[in-house]
């Protein structure tokens, strides 16, 4: 068994915290650990350090290495460039598959906080014994507590069986990401569930699957597949990449296939996804204001406020739902709710070529 930590992508909504050479998975968001280091930590306890395998691109490999001293420098699997989820996991399955194709795979994001790693693992193992029994695509769906248009949605069909008196549903359909009023209704419905991102199923089942619903990446990675531990390696996967198109696991495979299965995640999961979803899991006081660990405050009379400002003291006054965060070069002051839009900024310090602030 092997677990598969994703580790890209930029975490725009994070700004101006993260960066592109020091993206959110890389940061101490929550406590004195990084995230990255947190999700290795929590499943190290069912799959040992040298069976969990890292996917990244080169920017950040070398302070993977340094973060992740258990894992094997070998272990740190390189994306010559980011092509989305569907590529990632197919290229490690390919890693999985050289020690045993029908090997299971956890994928995880890197990114995400638990609050319940018991609870966790107990699901994760379940889950895999899931995998293994049916031969299909398990994921882990979390119950909704709220109407977010940032997740896509897991639309659970019939109760399939118990797996240690844990329920396992069939699967009716995997949404992307939708609007409001269609996420009011998913959730409304009673019957919807987040996408955790979470994913669990054989080497040899995940490329199967890609080999029906993504034709292409499968031609191209099975070309990687011929050269992997030879010379030739790096400048094959750099060819084949580049041709790839960015398609996510869930848009190229998980909406299409058939034997789809979801476990609930009750184990106190977040996503971490913007500086909002953060609010929710940090201790508030009795006026609802929020401060990540090492800022300094001073509140009078103010509510519902979040601070991130380490560098120097922030005092509040009679301000109410801000989300106040400051770095040594940027400073962002945003409306609580509205922390989703913070992405837009950095696409617009993109486009006027602003790169000293990505």
């Amino acid at each position: 068994m092997f677990a598969v930590i994703m580790a890209g992508g930029k975490g725009a909504r994070f700004w101006p915290r993260s960066r592109e050479k020091k993206p959110k998975h890389l940061l101490n968001i929550i406590g004195e650990k990084t995230l990255i280091q947190e999700t290795a930590e929590r499943i190290k306890t069912l799959i040992p350090p040298e069976n969990i395998l890292v996917v990244t691109g080169k920017k950040h490999a070398g302070a993977l290495v340094k973060q992740l001293p258990e894992i094997p420098s070998r272990n740190i699997i390189i994306e010559p460039e980011g092509k989305n989820t569907a590529a990632c996991i197919g290229l490690a399955a390919l890693h999985v598959c050289k020690k045993n194709h029908d090997d299971i795979m956890v994928v995880l994001p890197a990114d995400h906080a638990v609050t319940d790693p018991k609870r966790y693992i107990d699901i994760i193992r379940k889950a895999v014994k899931t995998a293994s029994e049916e031969d299909g695509l398990v994921t882990i769906g979390i119950k909704p507590s709220s109407v977010q248009t940032g997740f896509g949605y897991i639309e659970l069909a019939t109760l399939y069986k118990k797996i240690d008196n844990e329920e396992v549903f069939n699967v009716k359909s995997i949404r992307e990401k939708p609007d409001f009023p269609k996420a009011t209704e998913f959730v409304q419905s009673g019957n919807f569930y987040w996408n955790s991102g979470i994913f669990i199923w054989k080497a040899s089942v995940i490329l199967k699957e890609i080999s029906r619903f993504l034709p292409d990446l499968y031609s191209g990675l099975m070309k990687i597949k011929d050269v992997l531990g030879s010379p030739e390696k790096e400048t094959v996967l750099t060819r084949v990449y580049r041709k790839f198109s960015s398609v996510s696991i869930d848009y190229g495979v998980m909406e299409k296939a058939n034997k789809v299965f979801m476990l609930r995640g009750d184990f106190g999961w977040s996503d971490v996804g913007s500086w909002d979803t953060l609010w929710e899991i940090l201790p508030e006081d009795v006026n609802g204001n929020a401060a990540v660990a090492g800022s300094r405050i001073i509140i009078e009379n103010s509510e519902g406020s979040l601070i991130y400002n380490p560098q120097k003291l922030t005092a509040l006054i009679g301000v109410k739902d801000l989300i106040i965060v400051e770095t040594k070069d940027s400073l962002l002051i945003c409306k609580k709710g509205c922390s989703q839009d913070v992405k837009k900024i950095v696409e617009k310090l993109t486009s006027d070529k602003l790169k000293k602030y990505l």
